[in-house]
């Protein structure tokens, strides 16, 4: 994945967040799945599907997750990166919708 340091981010736009896990049973969403050194557990990464809520002064992004929880991310984190087309059609059900949008349509 590519940081956002050369795209434009703004409010509402989808973002894919690339987490790494450990876990002794890794999710369907798993990639990248490894042993751990000690073989009792295994490191992968899943896809979190976020939108930025804001961009703040200091150009952090704040982020909103699926279950309304908030985080604080950098825009030059290499595990970030600006959702894509195809990224939005296939995984649109994914993606947290912010209150404004909800209100818009209604």
């Amino acid at each position: 994945m590519r940081a956002l340091a050369n795209a434009p981010v703004h409010p509402g736009d989808r973002i894919v967040y690339r987490k790494q896990k450990v876990s002794t049973h890794p999710s369907p969403h798993a990639y990248d799945v490894h042993p751990a050194s000690q073989g009792d557990t295994y490191i992968y990464f899943i896809d979190k599907f976020w939108t930025v809520e804001k961009v703040l002064r200091d150009g952090r992004l704040l982020v909103t997750t699926r279950t309304h929880k908030h985080h604080y991310l950098s825009p030059d984190d290499p595990n970030l990166e600006k959702a894509g087309w195809f990224a939005r059609l296939r995984h649109w059900r994914r993606f947290p919708r912010l209150s404004e949008e909800t209100d818009a349509e209604v």
